[in-house]
């Protein structure tokens, strides 16, 4: 598969979700807050820390990340002569309860096993193609509207028959565990503002909160307080980077009660506090 990104970036598309990374030198390990994504190396190798463990994908390898969750980055090497190249896509979690839906005589959920919500296989020629298909669409602008959305739909469906169909499959069919912790996971994003009491949450998706408890961290890497600290201070760095609101506003935002507490975390998660950081990020990227 050839990928042509003529400069260092990471590229939108014309095709909603769908993104063109290209890599030329390591740089400072890289953060986020990730939705749920399937991703595809096409050259190069990337190590990743998701749900509590390293991760290293590389060429032809698929990586499914189930849950959205904070993810800390790097790229092994990559030089201007042979970059790093990636093309990911973010997953509907709606498509997928639906098509899990339409599959569940023909292909059960299967065991409702504890695990991390990450999957990270040798890509199937069905996938790359699939991945191929999408980016050959790019070309014809004028059909993307229609095509993409069922070449889309189609994605979805390859990776439930997949290696990484089994994750999925849990993950969004509804009666499992697995699916109890994701709609754990909704209720956090929705009410991350306000105080979490995990009794509160276990009640809320019909779990003990033991179970709860273990099944979140296994799934995300995290406690459920924890993802909500987490979700709480990528929200308010994406309130300074982008809407331009200072530090306090940000904080009282996202819930804090404390500035000096949200200035402490801050700096622990990610290695400067709010000030210095924003005018790192900002210079990096050549805004004033």
């Amino acid at each position: 598969m050839l990928l042509r990104l003529e400069s260092p970036c990471l590229l939108p598309t014309a095709i909603e979700g769908l993104r063109l990374v290209r890599r030329e030198d390591s740089g400072a390990p890289e953060q986020c807050f990730e939705r749920p994504l399937v991703g595809l190396v096409v050259q190069g190798t990337k190590h990743s820390f998701m749900a509590g463990r390293d991760y290293v994908y590389t060429e032809n390898q698929c990586i499914v990340a189930g849950v959205d969750m904070p993810i800390a980055s790097y790229v092994v090497n990559p030089t201007s002569e042979r970059p790093f190249l990636f093309l990911y896509a973010y997953l509907d979690k709606t498509l997928l309860a639906s098509l899990c839906e339409d599959m569940k005589d023909s292909i059960p959920h299967g065991d409702d096993e504890e695990c991390p919500g990450i999957s990270i296989a040798d890509a199937g020629e069905d996938i790359m193609d699939m991945f191929l298909r999408l980016v050959t669409l790019l070309e014809k602008p004028e059909q993307i509207a229609l095509r993409a959305p069922m070449m889309m739909k189609e994605l979805h469906y390859l990776l439930l028959i997949s290696p990484h169909g089994r994750l999925l499959r849990q993950l969004n069919t509804p009666g499992t565990q697995n699916n109890q912790i994701m709609q754990a996971i909704n209720w956090i994003w929705e009410n991350y503002k306000h105080p979490l009491r995990v009794e509160t949450l276990a009640r809320q998706v019909n779990m003990s909160a033991s179970n709860l408890h273990r099944r979140f961290k296994l799934l995300t890497g995290l406690s459920p307080l924890q993802y909500q600290k987490q979700l709480r201070l990528y929200e308010a760095q994406r309130l300074m980077l982008l809407e331009n609101e200072r530090a306090f506003s940000a904080a009282l935002s996202v819930g804090y009660e404390s500035v000096t507490q949200f200035n402490r975390e801050y700096k622990r998660t990610f290695g400067e506090p709010p000030l210095r950081d924003m005018n790192r990020r900002r210079t990096a990227s050549g805004s004033s």
